[in-house]
Protein backbone atom coordinates (compact mmCIF):
# COMPACT_ATOMS: atom_id res chain seq x y z
CA UNK A 1 0.00 0.00 0.00
CA UNK A 2 1.66 3.35 -0.63
CA UNK A 3 1.72 5.85 1.90
CA UNK A 4 -0.69 8.62 2.77
CA UNK A 5 0.64 12.14 1.48
CA UNK A 6 1.49 14.42 3.62
CA UNK A 7 -0.51 17.52 3.36
CA UNK A 8 1.45 20.56 2.59
CA UNK A 9 4.21 18.45 0.40
CA UNK A 10 4.62 17.27 -3.07
CA UNK A 11 6.83 14.67 -4.85
CA UNK A 12 9.11 15.50 -7.26
CA UNK A 13 11.59 13.36 -9.58
CA UNK A 14 15.29 14.19 -9.25
CA UNK A 15 18.59 12.38 -10.64
CA UNK A 16 20.73 12.15 -7.23
CA UNK A 17 24.43 12.33 -8.17
CA UNK A 18 27.41 10.78 -6.14
CA UNK A 19 30.99 12.41 -4.93
CA UNK A 20 32.25 8.68 -5.41
CA UNK A 21 31.64 8.17 -9.12
CA UNK A 22 28.76 6.10 -8.96
CA UNK A 23 26.24 6.18 -11.63
CA UNK A 24 23.59 8.63 -11.18
CA UNK A 25 19.74 7.40 -10.08
CA UNK A 26 16.80 8.54 -10.68
CA UNK A 27 14.71 9.20 -7.09
CA UNK A 28 11.51 10.98 -5.84
CA UNK A 29 11.40 13.22 -2.92
CA UNK A 30 8.52 15.07 -1.15
CA UNK A 31 9.26 18.91 -1.32
CA UNK A 32 7.69 21.12 1.43
CA UNK A 33 4.95 23.46 -0.48
CA UNK A 34 5.35 27.05 -0.63
CA UNK A 35 3.20 29.49 -2.61
CA UNK A 36 2.40 33.30 -2.00
CA UNK A 37 -0.72 33.95 0.39
CA UNK A 38 -2.80 37.09 -0.41
CA UNK A 39 -4.08 38.32 2.93
CA UNK A 40 -7.06 40.97 2.34
CA UNK A 41 -8.12 41.89 5.67
CA UNK A 42 -11.71 43.96 6.08
CA UNK A 43 -11.75 44.24 2.34
CA UNK A 44 -7.99 45.81 2.49
CA UNK A 45 -5.17 43.92 0.56
CA UNK A 46 -2.50 43.84 3.17
CA UNK A 47 0.19 41.65 2.54
CA UNK A 48 1.40 38.98 0.95
CA UNK A 49 3.13 36.26 2.52
CA UNK A 50 5.25 32.98 1.04
CA UNK A 51 4.29 30.08 3.48
CA UNK A 52 2.82 26.77 3.35
CA UNK A 53 -0.79 26.93 2.60
CA UNK A 54 -1.91 24.60 5.70
CA UNK A 55 -3.78 25.27 8.17
CA UNK A 56 -4.13 28.97 6.96
CA UNK A 57 -7.16 29.93 9.89
CA UNK A 58 -4.91 29.06 12.34
CA UNK A 59 -2.38 31.66 10.48
CA UNK A 60 -4.99 34.16 10.22
CA UNK A 61 -5.78 34.26 13.58
CA UNK A 62 -2.37 34.35 14.64
CA UNK A 63 -1.02 36.71 12.36
CA UNK A 64 -3.07 39.12 13.27
CA UNK A 65 -2.80 38.85 17.33
CA UNK A 66 1.26 39.29 16.74
CA UNK A 67 0.48 42.05 13.90
CA UNK A 68 -1.56 43.69 16.96
CA UNK A 69 -4.21 44.30 14.39
CA UNK A 70 -6.62 43.03 17.26
CA UNK A 71 -6.00 42.30 21.13
CA UNK A 72 -7.76 39.60 21.42
CA UNK A 73 -9.15 36.33 19.81
CA UNK A 74 -12.55 37.76 19.95
CA UNK A 75 -12.10 40.24 17.35
CA UNK A 76 -11.40 37.67 15.12
CA UNK A 77 -14.70 37.14 12.87
CA UNK A 78 -13.57 34.51 10.17
CA UNK A 79 -11.20 33.42 7.49
CA UNK A 80 -11.71 32.25 4.36
CA UNK A 81 -9.12 30.52 2.21
CA UNK A 82 -9.15 29.64 -1.35
CA UNK A 83 -6.80 28.82 -4.36
CA UNK A 84 -6.81 31.38 -6.91
CA UNK A 85 -5.90 30.61 -10.99
CA UNK A 86 -2.41 32.21 -10.79
CA UNK A 87 -1.32 29.96 -8.20
CA UNK A 88 -1.20 31.22 -5.28
CA UNK A 89 -4.12 31.82 -2.46
CA UNK A 90 -6.16 34.41 -1.79
CA UNK A 91 -6.90 34.35 2.60
CA UNK A 92 -9.99 36.93 2.98
CA UNK A 93 -10.23 37.64 6.96
CA UNK A 94 -12.90 39.43 8.55
CA UNK A 95 -12.08 41.81 12.50
CA UNK A 96 -14.19 42.62 14.09
CA UNK A 97 -15.15 47.43 14.00
CA UNK A 98 -12.66 47.34 16.91
CA UNK A 99 -9.68 46.06 14.64
CA UNK A 100 -10.75 48.94 11.37
CA UNK A 101 -8.27 51.69 12.69
CA UNK A 102 -5.06 49.88 12.93
CA UNK A 103 -5.67 48.07 9.81
CA UNK A 104 -6.10 50.72 7.88
CA UNK A 105 -3.17 52.50 9.27
CA UNK A 106 -0.81 49.94 9.18
CA UNK A 107 -2.11 49.49 5.02
CA UNK A 108 -1.54 52.87 4.78
CA UNK A 109 2.10 52.39 5.91
CA UNK A 110 2.58 49.45 3.41
CA UNK A 111 1.71 51.50 0.65
CA UNK A 112 4.65 54.13 1.41
CA UNK A 113 7.96 54.23 -0.36
CA UNK A 114 11.10 52.85 1.60
CA UNK A 115 9.42 50.79 3.73
CA UNK A 116 12.07 48.62 5.53
CA UNK A 117 10.55 45.04 5.23
CA UNK A 118 8.55 44.39 8.61
CA UNK A 119 4.87 44.48 8.02
CA UNK A 120 3.37 47.46 7.80
CA UNK A 121 6.59 49.34 9.18
CA UNK A 122 7.51 52.81 7.55
CA UNK A 123 10.37 53.38 9.30
CA UNK A 124 13.57 52.03 11.59
CA UNK A 125 11.96 53.55 14.53
CA UNK A 126 8.88 51.92 14.48
CA UNK A 127 10.65 48.55 14.58
CA UNK A 128 11.42 48.84 17.97
CA UNK A 129 8.39 50.01 19.18
CA UNK A 130 7.76 49.97 22.91
CA UNK A 131 6.29 46.60 23.82
CA UNK A 132 4.98 45.68 26.87
CA UNK A 133 7.13 43.23 29.39
CA UNK A 134 6.29 39.89 29.89
CA UNK A 135 4.26 39.61 33.21
CA UNK A 136 3.37 35.81 33.41
CA UNK A 137 6.21 33.60 35.23
CA UNK A 138 6.66 29.83 34.17
CA UNK A 139 8.80 27.66 36.28
CA UNK A 140 10.24 25.24 33.64
CA UNK A 141 13.33 22.80 34.41
CA UNK A 142 15.72 22.29 31.72
CA UNK A 143 14.86 18.67 32.28
CA UNK A 144 11.28 19.37 31.04
CA UNK A 145 13.34 21.25 27.79
CA UNK A 146 14.92 18.50 27.30
CA UNK A 147 11.99 15.91 26.91
CA UNK A 148 10.15 18.34 24.00
CA UNK A 149 13.28 18.69 21.97
CA UNK A 150 13.05 14.97 21.99
CA UNK A 151 9.72 14.74 21.46
CA UNK A 152 9.05 16.81 18.85
CA UNK A 153 10.78 14.95 15.74
CA UNK A 154 8.53 12.59 16.17
CA UNK A 155 5.38 14.90 15.47
CA UNK A 156 6.88 17.19 12.62
CA UNK A 157 5.35 15.07 10.01
CA UNK A 158 5.90 17.70 7.22
CA UNK A 159 9.61 18.33 8.26
CA UNK A 160 10.19 14.49 8.58
CA UNK A 161 9.07 14.16 4.97
CA UNK A 162 10.54 17.14 3.89
CA UNK A 163 13.44 17.93 5.69
CA UNK A 164 12.72 21.84 4.79
CA UNK A 165 10.25 22.96 7.49
CA UNK A 166 9.91 24.85 10.68
CA UNK A 167 8.07 23.56 13.64
CA UNK A 168 6.51 25.57 16.41
CA UNK A 169 5.27 23.78 19.42
CA UNK A 170 3.42 25.04 22.80
CA UNK A 171 4.87 22.87 25.36
CA UNK A 172 3.56 22.54 29.39
CA UNK A 173 5.81 23.07 31.54
CA UNK A 174 6.53 19.73 32.48
CA UNK A 175 7.80 19.30 28.46
CA UNK A 176 4.64 17.32 27.20
CA UNK A 177 3.97 18.68 23.63
CA UNK A 178 -0.04 20.03 23.45
CA UNK A 179 0.02 21.38 19.81
CA UNK A 180 2.67 21.38 16.71
CA UNK A 181 2.35 23.87 13.67
CA UNK A 182 4.80 23.42 10.59
CA UNK A 183 5.78 26.13 7.96
CA UNK A 184 8.05 26.51 5.18
CA UNK A 185 8.36 30.27 7.19
CA UNK A 186 9.62 30.03 10.86
CA UNK A 187 7.55 33.27 11.10
CA UNK A 188 4.66 31.48 9.68
CA UNK A 189 5.01 28.53 12.24
CA UNK A 190 4.99 30.14 15.27
CA UNK A 191 1.33 32.43 13.37
CA UNK A 192 0.01 29.73 13.07
CA UNK A 193 0.84 28.24 16.54
CA UNK A 194 -0.57 31.41 17.90
CA UNK A 195 -4.04 30.75 16.23
CA UNK A 196 -4.13 27.36 16.72
CA UNK A 197 -3.64 27.93 20.42
CA UNK A 198 -6.03 30.60 20.93
CA UNK A 199 -8.97 28.38 18.60
CA UNK A 200 -8.02 25.60 21.34
CA UNK A 201 -8.29 27.76 24.00
CA UNK A 202 -4.81 27.04 25.36
CA UNK A 203 -3.19 29.93 27.35
CA UNK A 204 0.23 31.38 26.20
CA UNK A 205 1.09 32.46 29.12
CA UNK A 206 0.87 28.63 30.95
CA UNK A 207 3.11 27.12 28.18
CA UNK A 208 6.01 28.01 26.80
CA UNK A 209 7.22 27.59 22.94
CA UNK A 210 9.60 25.59 21.25
CA UNK A 211 10.77 26.69 17.68
CA UNK A 212 13.02 24.62 15.35
CA UNK A 213 14.63 27.70 14.27
CA UNK A 214 17.18 30.49 14.73
CA UNK A 215 16.70 32.92 17.35
CA UNK A 216 15.74 36.07 15.83
CA UNK A 217 14.39 39.36 16.64
CA UNK A 218 11.02 39.25 14.83
CA UNK A 219 10.41 35.80 16.94
CA UNK A 220 11.02 37.34 20.42
CA UNK A 221 9.00 40.48 19.69
CA UNK A 222 6.19 37.85 18.34
CA UNK A 223 6.01 35.76 21.55
CA UNK A 224 6.86 39.01 24.27
CA UNK A 225 3.15 40.10 22.21
CA UNK A 226 1.91 36.89 22.84
CA UNK A 227 3.00 37.03 26.91
CA UNK A 228 4.99 33.78 26.29
CA UNK A 229 6.94 33.18 29.22
CA UNK A 230 9.43 31.02 27.85
CA UNK A 231 10.91 30.91 24.36
CA UNK A 232 13.00 28.07 23.31
CA UNK A 233 14.62 27.91 20.12
CA UNK A 234 16.98 24.68 18.09
CA UNK A 235 19.17 27.36 16.95
CA UNK A 236 21.37 30.22 18.34
CA UNK A 237 19.83 33.53 19.12
CA UNK A 238 20.76 37.40 17.30
CA UNK A 239 22.30 40.37 19.73
CA UNK A 240 19.30 42.16 19.05
CA UNK A 241 16.75 38.92 19.97
CA UNK A 242 19.17 38.43 23.19
CA UNK A 243 19.01 42.30 24.03
CA UNK A 244 15.11 42.37 23.51
CA UNK A 245 14.49 39.58 25.34
CA UNK A 246 16.20 40.82 28.17
CA UNK A 247 14.64 44.27 27.78
CA UNK A 248 11.22 42.82 28.03
CA UNK A 249 11.85 39.78 30.43
CA UNK A 250 11.08 37.05 28.34
CA UNK A 251 12.90 34.03 29.38
CA UNK A 252 15.03 32.95 26.15
CA UNK A 253 17.03 29.51 25.62
CA UNK A 254 18.42 29.05 22.45
CA UNK A 255 20.91 26.24 20.93
CA UNK A 256 18.58 23.78 22.45
CA UNK A 257 19.95 20.03 21.95
CA UNK A 258 19.66 16.64 23.41
CA UNK A 259 22.36 17.44 25.61
CA UNK A 260 22.82 21.04 26.22
CA UNK A 261 21.04 24.20 25.66
CA UNK A 262 21.91 28.36 26.79
CA UNK A 263 20.02 30.39 28.87
CA UNK A 264 20.37 34.05 28.18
Amino acid sequence: MAPMPVEGARDFAFTEHFADGSAPRGIARALAEEAPIALEINGVGYAVMMATPTDLEDYALGFCLSEQLIASPAEFVSADAAAVDAGGWMLRIQLAASGAAPLLERARLRLSEGSCGLCGIESLEQVMRPLAPVSAELDVDPAAIFRAVDALGDLQVLGRETRAAHAAALCAADGSIRLVREDVGRHNALDKLLGAAARAGHAIADNFILLTARCSFELVQKAVIAGCPLLVTISAASTLAVDQARAHRLRLMSLARPDSLLES
